[in-house]
């Protein structure tokens, strides 16, 4: 089956439109960790959370609290090395996340005006901008992660393990939506250069006529 523009133009608006709407709810959502005492006690609800990358919420169900992030290590003069490990990656993660998505507008917007016109450049770029979009997702998460992980180590170390050790501790749905977004951004950037391609192999059809 031959892949033609008008196919690509179609799967690029589909993965598009699925990338950057998971992307926004994955940032404005506060479900990208998951912390479950239930096992802890009885009556454990209100200590269970779980956390976005602005702010964290108790575990009720219904209608829960949520606070936004602030400082946990107190004064700056007090910060180990660890501490600020910790909050320059926060401040990693909570810029590099909507950077994608303002690098992800301008694409489509570029990628839009690239179909129409049928452009090889535009639709090259296009496909570099996505891709380098998604390489900024891809970042923001890997840093997310490293995050959580280096938290929860000091968590282990303020704490003791015994404390830790019935807590569970998992990533939530709003991270598996950048994930998604994260796949779905790198197969549009690959479809506009593929679609750049076809241009350039059309037009070479028409030169040789």
């Amino acid at each position: 089956m031959k892949l033609t523009l008008g196919a690509l133009a179609v799967f690029v608006a589909v993965a598009g439109v699925v990338s950057f709407v998971f992307l926004v709810l994955a940032i404005g959502t506060d479900f990208w960790y998951i912390i479950d005492m239930s096992k802890w006690e009885r009556n454990s609800s209100q200590l269970s959370s779980h956390s976005g990358l602005w702010r964290t919420c108790d575990g009720e169900r219904y209608d829960p609290q949520c606070w936004p992030f602030v400082n946990p290590f107190g004064n700056a003069n007090n910060f180990t090395e660890s501490h600020r490990q910790l909050l320059g990656m926060h401040g990693t993660f909570v810029v590099l996340l909507p950077l994608s998505v303002i690098v992800m507008v301008i694409g489509g917007m570029v990628g839009f005006i690239s179909i129409l016109a049928r452009a090889y450049l535009m639709l090259l770029l296009t496909g570099v901008i996505l891709l380098f979009g998604a390489l900024i997702t891809l970042s923001g998460i890997s840093v997310y992660v490293a995050y959580s992980a280096a938290a929860f180590k000091e968590a282990l170390y303020i704490s003791s393990r015994r404390t830790l050790e019935d807590i569970n501790i998992h990533f939530g749905w709003s991270m598996a939506l950048a994930w998604i977004s994260f796949v779905a951004e790198l197969l549009t950037g690959i479809s506009f250069l593929l679609a750049s391609r076809i241009v350039a192999a059309v037009r070479r059809q028409d030169q040789a006529i």
